[in-house]
């Protein structure tokens, strides 16, 4: 008698929870933001200029960031910067910065061996100005390898690829791409970090331990 009280206790029981469930299905809980959800941007409205922003919170990523008037400019400050921290092997594998920087700049780069190299010099997809992310995808030439395992990781953006937000930028990737989204999507938000010994913050224990940004307010050959 014991063992069937105690069947009809759980099959009670298991009634009970069934029928919550049930009148939920039938009564779901209205979302959050129904005006909003999956064709607006929950985030309040941007108040300054995006590129004001994304330095803003960039830098507190400890990003270093450089803006350039133009590309005459930002050759000559990535020229300056190699210079100053003395780097000899300098990685790039995207050809259009390749021979834009190496014929323009007189730089020495090669596309060869991004294990031995001081730095590593890659474009991006976009920029996220309220998280101050830069965004890369496998639609890149090395994809996220470069800008993960470079010791230095030097991006060149332009302004134009700024964005308020992740929204705006997945739904810039659906409309610009004719292939769709690219299948690897990763934002990068400074330099690698950890805090998983006795909680303090270690540099460049995941991805690079320093990440400059050089945004162009102007492309190459625009006349002044």
């Amino acid at each position: 008698m014991i063992q069937t009280s105690n069947k009809m206790k759980v099959s009670s029981s298991k009634e009970k929870i069934l029928k919550k469930i049930r009148e939920a299905l039938s009564n779901p809980v209205p979302l959050p933001f129904s005006k909003s959800e999956g064709s607006n941007s929950v985030f309040q409205p941007q108040a300054e200029e995006l590129e004001i922003l994304f330095a803003e919170e960039f830098t507190k990523l400890s990003g270093k960031f450089v803006f350039c008037i133009n590309e005459e400019d930002a050759k000559d400050q990535i020229s300056n910067l190699i210079a100053f921290r003395k780097w000899k092997h300098v990685f790039c594998k995207e050809e259009n910065l390749t021979q834009l920087l190496q014929e323009k700049a007189g730089l020495s780069l090669n596309s060869s061996s991004l294990a031995d190299s001081d730095a590593a010099i890659t474009s991006c997809d976009y920029l996220v100005a309220r998280t101050g992310a830069i965004v890369m995808s496998s639609a890149q030439p090395g994809g996220r390898t470069v800008s993960a395992y470079a010791l230095v990781h030097i991006c060149i953006a332009y302004v134009d690829q700024l964005m308020y937000d992740t929204y705006e930028v997945l739904k810039t990737f659906k409309t610009r791409n004719t292939k769709g989204i690219p299948s690897f999507i990763t934002f990068a938000a400074g330099p690698g970090r950890s805090t998983g010994i006795e909680n303090t913050e270690v540099i460049g224990t995941h991805g690079p331990k320093e990440v400059y940004l050089f945004l162009i307010d102007r492309p190459f050959n625009t006349a002044e």
